[in-house]
C-alpha cells in the first residue's frame, strides 16, 4: 500500500480505498492474467492499479483528477485524464476488462453508459454503494428491483461478491459498499427489441400502477403474451419486457407487421 497526502475532493466524490485486505480480495476476484488488457475507472491513489498492472499485459486508467493522474502516469500505466461519463468506451479493443471503485454520484448513469458496449468487454468488476449493487442484482417482485435491475440484467449476468465496510476508505463514506461482477451474456436479451429501453423507462416511472396503465397497452395485448395486466412493473422479469417490446414493435403500424391485405 502506498501512502498519500492527497486531499480527497468532494466534487469528484473521492473516497480512497486503503484496506490492504479488501484490495487483496478484489484483485483475487478479478484474477488478472498475463495477456489481459484492463481499464480502470477512477484509480485514485492507485491501490488497485499497481497490483493489477503487475499481472496484466496492459493497463489503462481513466482519472478526472489531474493531480492523481500525474502521479499515476508512470511505467506501463497509461492514464486518460477524462470524465468517465464522456469517455469513448467504444474505442477499446474487444475483450477488454473494466474495473473500478466508482464514485457514488455518477454510478447509475455510468452503468447505463457501459451497458451499451457490453459485447465489447469480457467482464466488469466494480465497487459501488451497497444499495446500488443490491438494485443491480435484485430479482423481480422485491423492493430493490427496478429499472437499473432490468436494464443491466438484459445484458449481463450479475453477481454480488462481497461487502466492504465504510472504514476501508479515506474518508469513510456514510454508506456501506459492495463489489459486483458483471459478465456479458452471450446473447443480449434486448437484441432486436429497439423499444426495450423506452418501455422499461416508462414502466418504472409509474411503478405503482398496473402494467396496463403504466404502459398504456390494451389488456388483450398483454394477455396474448401470457402476462396478467393487473401485475405491476416490478413483477416482470427482463425477459418479459423484451417480449412486450418485440410484440409492440411487431404490431406497430410503422412496422407493417401484423396487418392483413395487399
Amino acid at each position: 500500500m502506498r501512502a498519500s497526502s492527497h486531499r480527497p475532493r468532494k466534487r469528484f466524490g473521492q473516497h480512497f480505498l486503503h484496506d490492504a485486505g479488501v484490495v487483496r480480495r478484489i484483485v483475487e476476484a478479478i484474477a488478472p492474467a498475463a495477456d489481459d488488457f484492463i481499464v480502470e475507472i477512477g484509480p485514485g491513489e492507485g491501490v488497485l492499479t499497481y497490483p493489477l498492472a503487475e499481472r496484466a499485459a496492459r493497463l489503462e486508467a481513466i482519472e478526472i483528477d489531474r493531480d492523481l493522474a500525474a502521479a499515476l502516469a508512470a511505467g506501463r500505466i497509461k492514464v486518460h485524464v477524462a470524465d468517465a461519463l464522456e469517455f469513448d468506451f467504444d474505442r477499446l479493443p474487444q475483450g477488454v476488462r473494466i474495473v473500478g471503485n466508482l464514485p457514488y454520484n455518477i454510478s447509475t448513469p455510468l452503468l447505463f453508459r457501459l451497458a451499451r458496449c457490453a459485447q465489447r468487454v469480457r467482464d466488469l468488476h466494480f465497487m459501488l454503494q451497497r444499495e446500488v449493487v443490491e438494485r443491480m442484482v435484485a430479482q423481480p417482485s422485491t423492493s430493490a428491483y427496478g429499472r437499473l435491475s432490468v436494464m443491466l440484467q438484459a445484458r449481463f449476468r450479475m453477481q454480488m461478491l462481497f461487502r466492504v465496510a465504510a472504514g476501508a476508505f479515506r474518508p469513510p463514506p456514510r454508506v456501506e459498499s459492495a463489489v459486483v461482477r458483471m459478465t456479458p451474456l452471450a446473447e443480449p436479451l434486448d437484441r432486436a427489441a429497439p423499444r426495450f429501453a423506452d418501455l422499461v423507462r416508462r414502466a418504472f416511472s409509474a411503478r405503482r400502477k398496473t402494467l396496463r396503465n403504466a404502459l398504456g397497452l390494451a389488456a388483450q395485448d398483454l394477455a396474448a403474451l401470457g402476462i396478467d395486466p393487473r401485475l405491476r412493473p416490478e413483477n416482470l422479469a427482463p425477459q418479459d419486457y423484451v417480449r412486450i417490446a418485440r410484440h409492440a414493435e411487431y404490431n406497430s403500424p410503422a412496422s407493417g407487421q401484423g396487418e392483413t391485405g395487399s
